[in-house]
């Protein structure tokens, strides 16, 4: 279909203009991966954030990451969400040839358009790596991936740890030691901040500072920088997301599973549905009111499997009810 390769998850709304449908009053938007739950009450004082200018070096945040990583904070770079920081880390540095773990995050092919699909065996042909972790479309998680960046240290790894607070069942690795790595972490999702734009970076201080160097002043905004800083100082917030995910994914998997659906495994909240014709299923759903994420223009996947996730409870059961009832038309 038309357009539908440059469309990402959320922004539910360009799907209906895409689809010729009238767009309802409300939405449930399957398709983007965000925190689902209300925000806990944080009071901002609006003016004097719109007024002043903001911390160009984001000096509290690289503070609050480095202690917890115990590192320098001359070795974090928060940026305009994780897309500035890929856009960046493209045109800064002479990576040579570049292979990327697919499927992947789709902005990676537009940053580094001439990388080559890769698997582990092929790690050596290669300068530099890009992996997510957990995956993006697909949500699975690599473990122990430090034994391949020990295997290989000579290459450079991108490793896009966006989604890694909402792994469910296993234990995230700590991958901050490697001098060949730059992590790359968003809290748009887990904070529910995209609208915001922030997440950071974590590197050697040279691969900081020449990124650095190619930034413009005050790329991360005001208002980014205070609502992350009251959300990365909230544990309370963050354990109940983890609990809730924890929770609810493997029920709405299971739930899907149940009416004899296709549903890969996932380390996360957000996962793959198989289906026979993407279009058709978006379609009927997106006439009920309940938006997915398409997989065309993630390689491998070619429209075969649609994204869903983790909604609330009586939202993930009108998914299910839903899929139920176009079934028989668009599955079989």
């Amino acid at each position: 279909m038309k357009n539908i390769m440059t469309l990402h998850g959320a922004n539910p709304e360009n799907l209906y203009r895409l689809y010729g449908l009238p767009v309802p009053e409300k939405i449930i938007d399957f398709s983007t991966n965000t925190n689902v739950l209300s925000w806990p009450d944080i009071k901002i004082d609006v003016e004097r954030l719109a007024s002043n200018y903001p911390d160009p070096e984001c000096t509290e945040l690289r503070e609050i990451i480095a202690s917890r990583e115990n590192i320098s904070p001359s070795r974090v770079l928060f940026t305009n969400g994780i897309n500035q920081a890929i856009f960046l880390l493209s045109r800064v540095f002479d990576y040579g040839n570049v292979g990327v773990f697919q499927p992947c995050y789709t902005e990676y092919s537009r940053a580094f358009g001439s990388a080559a699909d890769i698997s582990v065996e092929d790690i050596k042909s290669f300068n530099t790596v890009i992996i997510t972790n957990p995956n993006n479309p697909t949500g699975k998680f690599i473990p122990d991936f430090s034994r391949v960046i020990t295997a290989n240290p000579h290459t450079h790894f991108i490793v896009d740890e966006a989604y890694i607070d909402f792994l469910r069942g296993r234990e995230p690795e700590r991958l901050t030691d490697f001098p060949n790595v730059i992590i790359l972490r968003s809290l748009t999702k887990i904070f529910s901040l995209s609208g915001a734009r922030i997440g950071y970076v974590i590197a050697d201080e040279k691969t900081i500072d020449k990124m650095k160097s190619y930034m413009p002043s005050w790329s991360v905004n005001a208002f980014a920088q205070e609502l992350a800083l009251r959300f990365l100082c909230d544990d309370e917030f963050l354990e109940r997301t983890q609990d809730f995910y924890r929770l609810n994914t493997p029920i709405f998997i299971e739930s899907l599973r149940s009416e004899g659906f296709e549903v890969l495994d996932s380390d996360v909240h957000y996962f793959l549905v198989r289906v026979n014709d993407d279009m058709k299923v978006i379609r009927h759903l997106l006439t009920r009111g309940i938006a997915v994420r398409h997989t065309r223009n993630f390689r491998g996947l070619d429209g075969k499997y649609i994204r869903v996730a983790t909604r609330q409870p009586e939202e993930n059961r009108l998914f299910v009810e839903a899929m139920r009832e176009i079934a028989r038309e668009v599955f079989r």
